[in-house]
């Protein structure tokens, strides 16, 4: 099959995490648009796990053809609950959380690897989580342009204990194929972690050497992996 056919027949869902909104998918959907791709980028509001898997499923059902999930950080636990629709075809991971039946982000960041950076993520407030502006370009984007760092850190949204809490039901990676993005600079999700819970999944592994904000540092080698879960699911 052609890498043009394939585009046609496949579309891609992207889905953000903490802190963060669908703008941060910009770079990789243009490029994934030209590359012929249907691209829908989901808002999701990340005041629960409910919530966001709701509107993930909202967006897998207006896709054209077999979809191929895509969730950055939290959104990982998205895409590992919402990835269960027969529509999906594949998950693709990048520098996120995956969790296991029963498990959250809270659950999985309850003991951190030795040597793990301290956490920049502010005490609960109106049951939001945010990150400390100071510690937000180092610790989450430290490869993004200043200037576009601190627009992050000023427009960041709360993220809901809801949110970090929720429970994965059932964990779509155990019966489709996986990739994962270890980001290996990563300030936020320490690399060892990523590796693991990789490995976890038995996930086509890829590592670049980036921030947790990877999509908007090196979006080339996000739509890259992308393309190429895109290309292995379309032979299934």
């Amino acid at each position: 099959m052609s890498a043009l056919a394939t585009a046609a027949a496949v579309s891609v869902v992207l889905v953000h995490g903490a802190f963060v909104d669908g703008s941060g998918w910009k770079d990789v959907h243009d490029q994934l648009t030209k590359d012929g791709y249907e691209v829908l980028v989901v808002q999701n509001p990340t005041e629960t796990l409910a919530g966001d898997v709701a509107a993930m499923k909202r967006a897998i059902a207006n896709a054209s053809g077999p979809v191929v999930l895509v969730g950055h950080s939290y959104g990982g636990s998205i895409i590992s609950e919402a990835g269960n629709d027969p529509k999906v075809a594949a998950l693709v991971y990048v520098a996120a959380f995956v969790p296991d039946k029963g498990e959250s982000v809270a659950s999985l960041t309850a003991n951190p690897p030795p040597n793990a950076p301290p956490s920049p993520v502010l005490p609960p407030k109106d049951g939001f989580l945010t990150i400390d502006k100071a510690k937000f370009h180092d610790s989450f984007a430290a490869d993004v342009d200043a200037k576009q760092a601190k627009f992050m850190a000023d427009s960041q949204p709360g993220w809901g204990l809801g949110a970090v809490g929720g429970v994965v039901t059932e964990a779509a990676w155990k019966t489709k194929p996986v990739w994962y993005l270890v980001a290996t600079q990563d300030g936020m999700i320490p690399p060892p972690l990523q590796q693991a819970m990789a490995k976890k999944a038995k996930a086509t592994t890829v590592e670049v050497k980036a921030s947790h904000a990877v999509m908007v540092s090196q979006p080339a080698a996000v739509v890259d992996i992308i393309e190429k879960a895109a290309k292995g699911s379309a032979k299934k």
